[in-house]
């Protein structure tokens, strides 16, 4: 059941060509860090095109309760009075981020370095997920923490009074954890080091120098990624145009591929190279993909995606592109799942973690409607049914969780029988104009109630 309220059934159904134009939300990775860095930057900075999905907006009340002042102006168009690196102040409540890990990581390493106390929670999909991964390196910096077992929320991060730097060496690939790192060090003297095996996206990064810190990114000898950050810069308020989401592109691209006579277009969609893993491996697939007028808006790569229905065949993605395509895996395993011959995805343990275990509710959801995969606790693989189609018919449980929801919600678009996700309510964290969108491209998605 979803902790969003009441569950939202809903159904999708075998549809006709889906044509039109996809307009997909503001990126969510860079909605959130423009809320931040402007909270921690000196005067005004303007955002356009943030996403305005719950888990963005739960951000946004982060910083208003941190003493930023935060204010809508109108349609994805938001100003942030910021309070200078070192600036927030103790919340007189506790900080709720919802449905969000990439909210809750990323503000916990920005009140790290604060010599106050703060309460976060969330709902009860995130409250299941492991904080250790952020409080271990924050710890370093002199940050206490308390929570539940394995450091679950709702969980106490007391600041620390006098932070120091930090060189720490990332155990798995996570934007997130090198986020919450870099944000920490903000506010501590001296350099803060973070070195990554794998490159993982480097919004954090882009962000960073932007807003004036100083800032340097180097391949080390032994092929490492290696970031070193000044601690206590200035940092000088920006005008903030947030890129379309590559993650939630993924939805009507992959839909547009797997229904027979389709043409969707997709303006202006983040084409940032630490996160277009999944259209790379759309193309190895078949997928009759061009990408048009390439351009830098708001300091990343865009281009316009023109996307036709495709024949597709299985490959093995390679597991050094997971990091780049970490939130695509469960809709690219349906894309997978109308492919000819085998589809196998490795390296991609961190799907374990996410607001669901991913793998296994992927699993369970395509054997339920007809697909043979195969799964350990690093792989998943997918037996495409190619021309013999997918049977569909199921049910399949969301787990609060809503790329999912989304992911099977496209499967049924093409399945011989329709399929139904048990909650779409979760879809509203990240694509809240998900069900209008498909509609106008002609996509036959209904809610059960």
């Amino acid at each position: 059941m979803s902790s969003h309220g009441t569950p939202i059934p809903m159904t999708a159904r075998k549809s006709g060509p889906l044509k039109g134009t996809a307009a997909v939300p503001g990126d969510k990775s860079i909605s959130h860090r423009a809320l931040i860095f402007g909270a921690m930057a000196v005067g005004e900075t303007k955002i356009t095109g943030l996403l305005e999905g719950e888990d963005v907006l739960d951000t946004a009340k982060a910083m208003q309760a941190l003493g930023a002042d935060v204010i809508r102006e109108g349609a994805g168009e938001w100003t942030v009075h910021g309070v200078g690196v070192g600036g927030f102040t103790e919340p007189a409540d506790v900080i709720d981020c919802g449905n969000s890990g990439t909210g809750v990581r990323l503000i916990m390493g920005a009140v790290a370095t604060h010599d106050f106390c703060t309460t976060f929670t969330g709902d009860g999909s995130l409250r299941k997920r492991p904080m250790g991964r952020v409080t271990d390196p924050l710890a370093l910096f002199g940050a206490q923490s308390v929570g539940r077992s394995e450091g679950r929320l709702p969980l106490t991060l007391i600041g620390a009074a006098e932070p120091v730097p930090v060189e720490y060496e990332t155990p798995v690939p996570s934007a997130q954890v090198k986020s919450a790192v870099l944000l920490a060090g903000l506010n501590a003297p001296g350099q803060t080091v973070v070195i990554e095996k794998e490159m993982t996206r480097d919004h954090t990064e882009r962000m960073l120098v932007g807003f004036g810190a100083e800032l340097t990114t180097e391949t080390t000898p032994d092929g490492y990624h290696k970031i070193t950050l000044t601690g206590r810069p200035e940092l000088t308020p920006q005008e903030v145009a947030v890129p379309r989401d590559p993650s939630s592109a993924a939805f009507p691209v992959c839909a547009a591929l797997i229904v027979e006579g389709s043409e969707v277009f997709v303006p202006g969609v983040s084409q940032n190279t630490t996160r277009n893993g999944l259209y790379t491996t759309l193309v190895e697939m078949g997928a009759d993909i061009s990408f048009e007028n390439p351009r830098t808006e708001g300091g990343e790569p865009v281009a316009d995606l023109r996307v036709k229905y495709s024949q597709l065949k299985g490959i093995e993605v390679p597991s050094e592109r997971a990091a780049s395509m970490i939130d695509e895996f469960p809709v690219l395993s349906v894309v997978a799942a109308f492919a000819e011959g085998t589809t196998v995805m490795r390296g991609v343990k961190e799907l374990r973690v996410k607001e669901s275990d991913r793998i296994d509710a992927m699993a369970r959801g395509l054997e339920a409607c007809g697909v043979e995969i195969e799964e350990d606790h690093d792989t998943l693989i997918v037996h495409g049914r190619g021309s013999k189609g997918v049977k569909g018919g199921a049910t399949c449980a969301t787990h609060i969780d809503h790329r999912i929801a989304m992911s099977f919600l496209v499967m049924g678009l093409a399945s011989d029988t329709p399929v139904t996700v048990d909650d779409g309510s979760p879809i509203a964290t990240s694509f809240p104009v998900f069900e209008k969108l498909m509609a106008g491209l002609g996509a036959a998605i209904t809610r059960n109630n």
